[in-house]
């Protein structure tokens, strides 16, 4: 049996390769985790090019884009560039990953209990890292920190001067929201604040304090990073609650 991390030597294909060893039953043996990503991409894509079988050619898209999460920034006309990819295995793999990224966004909120920072990166970093405009999100918590709803409130440039600040606390209101976590991207993939972002954060600050609901932090999110405005040492508001604010 082949070892998991070990490719199909080049030209051969899947149906020469002995049963035991193909992908689909392996995938029955072993369950998804007992298989690589080449397997798992070869799977999805079900057959590869000519003389090449699907995991050589997933191998090869891997290699050339370093691994998993390269290939999951790649655009759809890059993975269709790839060779023996092609337009509609490239459109199964970013239905994939996209599928992977909507699967984030709807775990399931009341598990989700924010107590730092790295609570808030570790969901939103991976969907917003490699945007390709600015969108500014307010994360809205109840008492005890946890997330009732993730919004979407502003798309374009993120500036104080072009954002209705009220909008960011819409979504508080309505769900009797106690605080709110902004967290907005930079497509440069630099996630050092601006003086933009200092001085939005100081009007949302201003905005919160009237509504009674408390903003606890803003982060800045780049392309494999974030930066907390907390951290950075901007006076965010704190309420005491059983959730342990951050």
């Amino acid at each position: 049996m082949l070892a998991t991390d070990e490719r199909l030597p080049a030209g051969r294909v899947l149906r020469e390769v002995p049963a035991a060893e193909r992908p689909r039953e392996r995938l029955a043996l072993r369950g998804p985790g007992g298989l690589t990503a080449a397997e798992l991409i070869a799977l999805l894509w079900g057959s590869g090019s000519r003389g090449r079988s699907a995991i050589d050619l997933a191998a090869e898209a891997l290699a050339r884009h370093d691994g998993l999460t390269g290939l999951a920034r790649a655009s759809e006309l890059e993975l269709a560039a790839l060779p023996g990819v092609g337009t509609a295995k490239a459109a199964q793999l970013t239905a994939a990953f996209e599928l992977g990224r909507r699967l984030l966004a709807d775990w399931p909120t009341g598990r989700w209990t924010i107590r730092s920072p790295r609570d808030v990166a570790d969901r939103l970093v991976l969907q917003m890292g490699r945007l390709e405009q600015e969108e500014l999100r307010a994360v809205v918590l109840n008492t005890k920190n946890v997330v009732l709803r993730v919004v979407t409130v502003y798309r374009g440039n993120v500036s104080a001067s072009l954002v209705r600040v009220g909008e960011l606390f819409r979504d508080a209101v309505r769900l009797n929201g106690t605080s709110v976590i902004l967290v907005h991207n930079h497509p440069s993939g630099d996630p050092t604040p601006s003086p933009d972002d200092i001085h939005l954060t100081g009007e949302a600050l201003a905005a919160g304090r009237l509504l009674d609901i408390a903003v606890l932090d803003h982060l800045v999110v780049g392309h494999d990073a974030f930066v907390s405005l907390r951290d950075r040492g901007v006076a965010f508001d704190r309420r005491a609650t059983g959730g342990q604010p951050i």
